[in-house]
């Protein structure tokens, strides 16, 4: 299933990103973009552009996601918060790129992520000693770098609970990380803070409901074609198997009796 040739690439107040990403670091995997938008904040009245955010996805994620979703529309898709856990709990990769659109310090950027995964942790009585290194290990990550209008995070999640992290100083991926954090419930919380229930970019949600919607009743279709024409092969072949055997007798096509 080539997903990336069947999806646009989308623009986010200037930056571009595209249809498809190869083998980011930590993986070894292709991945189609499920969806892109911006993270800002009303301020005074006007909403303030952050950060740029795309979100994509290893292919296998729609057939994974087509069990429980397929049929459903943009809006259901957009309105559950189910669906978007699925999505970041889910047996397949993901791969997201943050793409400053405003200069962030690389403290004020991981300080905020801490914060709201560690709060989230211990309201529902998960958080560990395991969590808190694995935070402690972040903020020391992102601790010294700085992130000009451009630069690009990029975190390769592993549902095995690995959490890739690099930097770029454009919209490139480079070809080797920066650090690699071994803990589940850290790597789900990235992606979580973008998409949850309480995610920061509400644009990135629907972009990602609205393109996996039509993706899943591509997939949806597809599969009913394959299985109508293999009923039908199958009736073929039926009918063959009991289609009397032929000669030919002067010319012309006769049964043959079989004894």
């Amino acid at each position: 299933m080539s997903l990336s040739l069947s999806v646009g690439e989308v623009h986010v107040d200037g930056h571009v990103f595209p249809p498809a990403a190869k083998k980011p670091p930590g993986s070894d995997q292709n991945f189609f973009l499920g969806g892109a938008g911006p993270r800002g904040l009303e301020i005074e009245g006007k909403f303030i552009k952050f950060t740029a955010i795309g979100v994509y996805l290893e292919e296998t994620a729609i057939p994974s996601l087509a069990v429980k979703w397929k049929g459903k529309t943009a809006e259901e898709l957009t309105e559950s918060v189910e669906f978007f856990r699925d999505i970041v709990t889910g047996p397949f990769e993901k791969f997201v790129r943050v793409t400053m659109i405003l200069p962030l310090t690389g403290r004020q950027y991981s300080e905020k992520v801490a914060e709201n995964c560690s709060a989230y942790w211990k309201a529902v009585g998960i958080y560990t000693d395991a969590e808190g290194k694995a935070i402690e290990m972040f903020l020391d990550i992102f601790q010294n770098e700085s992130f000009p209008p451009g630069a690009s995070i990029l975190f390769t999640q592993s549902p095995l609970g690995s959490l890739t992290i690099s930097f770029s100083k454009d919209s490139s991926i480079p070809e080797v990380s920066n650090a690699v954090v071994e803990n589940k419930l850290l790597s789900e919380a990235v992606l979580e803070s973008i998409i949850g229930k309480n995610g920061v970019s509400p644009d990135t949600k629907k972009s990602l409901a609205v393109r996996l919607s039509d993706l899943l009743k591509v997939f949806d279709n597809n599969n009913n074609n394959v299985t109508a024409d293999n009923k039908k092969l199958e009736a073929d072949g039926a009918i063959a198997a009991e289609a009397p055997d032929e000669k030919q007798v002067n010319g012309v096509q006769v049964p043959v009796q079989v004894p």
